[in-house]
């Protein structure tokens, strides 16, 4: 009877179904760019199937958006950004930190490379076009304070996201906003090679330009766990493997192959986290408190109550 027990056993384990992947929803922080590198390969490259996870990604409408539905719980992750995500805490949002995307800045503040503009100091008396205004003024102040200026020394003009046209075309002198890996190509392919002016430069705290982040439940998932660890399976096999990981990034995003997101892809690589679950919690006190001297922050609050470690 044993033998025939086990023997029934093995038959059902061959005929049962396997079982499903666990559904995860992810709020992309825009359309899908190189920015998502890790997140196209772990798919694409079946590291989110190994670790039990049918993932999919919704593209928004507006970048604000994704954090206030996951928040919601209309979503499992969302991605944002260090220091929008102060800010939407501040709002009230019951979101954590769990892990990042991109580990370095890629804000910049961008010219023209033939314009007027050739120092910081140049833009006394310029127009500045920027999409959101909050973190990016504070930004922008630190770097007009390098010159010895202020925000009453420039004119500030919302170009609603249209921010490599508004520089070229010459409606403003400047952009703060774009980021160094994509709208200074964007600009060079275009015949207008753009000068960069980095935050770092200037003294500004380093931050991780692109997170995870998810409500403190589902932070405690086990799956939450196992998407990062298929994250950082899929960086590592990026930046062994880059030029086969972009022929898979383009096959699944056939309208990306293109020279702009190429070269997207080579510069967006380095700035890839390469541990995604890994966390500098005083790179997060740093640009908090940062940011609270600068009145963009009412208070301050402990990293653990934002910051879960899943490991």
């Amino acid at each position: 009877m044993r033998l025939l027990a086990l023997v029934l056993a093995a038959m059902l384990a061959v005929w049962s179904p396997a079982r499903a992947d666990d559904k995860l929803t992810v709020l992309l922080d825009w359309f899908v760019n190189p920015d998502h590198a890790a997140l196209v390969i772990a798919k694409q490259g079946g590291y989110f199937t190994k670790h039990g996870l049918d993932v999919t990604f919704i593209e928004p409408a507006d970048p604000a958006t994704p954090p206030r539905l996951v928040a919601a719980g209309q979503g499992d992750i969302a991605l944002s950004y260090q220091p929008s995500f102060y800010l939407s805490r501040q709002e009230g949002m019951n979101l954590v930190r769990v892990g990042a995307a991109i580990a370095t800045p890629l804000n910049t503040l961008i010219a023209l490379q033939d314009g007027p503009i050739k120092t910081l100091a140049d833009l006394k008396g310029k127009q500045i076009g920027y999409s959101v205004s909050g973190f990016e003024d504070v930004m922008l102040g630190a770097m007009l304070a390098k010159a010895g200026l202020s925000m009453a020394d420039v004119k500030l003009v919302n170009v609603n996201f249209a921010l490599t046209e508004a520089l070229v075309s010459k409606q403003v002198d400047a952009v703060v906003g774009g980021y160094r890996n994509f709208e200074l190509t964007e600009m060079k392919l275009a015949g207008h090679p753009g000068r960069a002016f980095f935050p770092e430069d200037v003294d500004f705290p380093a931050y991780d330009e692109l997170i995870y982040v998810t409500t403190p439940d589902k932070a405690k998932d086990p799956k939450t766990r196992r998407f990062l660890d298929a994250t950082e399976e899929a960086t590592l096999f990026i930046l062994n493997h880059p030029d086969d990981a972009w022929a898979m990034f383009i096959k699944a995003y056939p309208k990306l192959d293109d020279a702009l997101n190429k070269q997207a892809w080579t510069d967006t690589l380095p700035r890839l986290a390469q541990d995604p679950a890994a966390v500098d919690y005083g790179r997060y006190t740093r640009l908090a408190d940062y940011l609270k001297a600068k009145g963009l922050l009412k208070a301050t609050e402990p990293v653990d109550s934002y910051v879960y470690s899943v490991r």
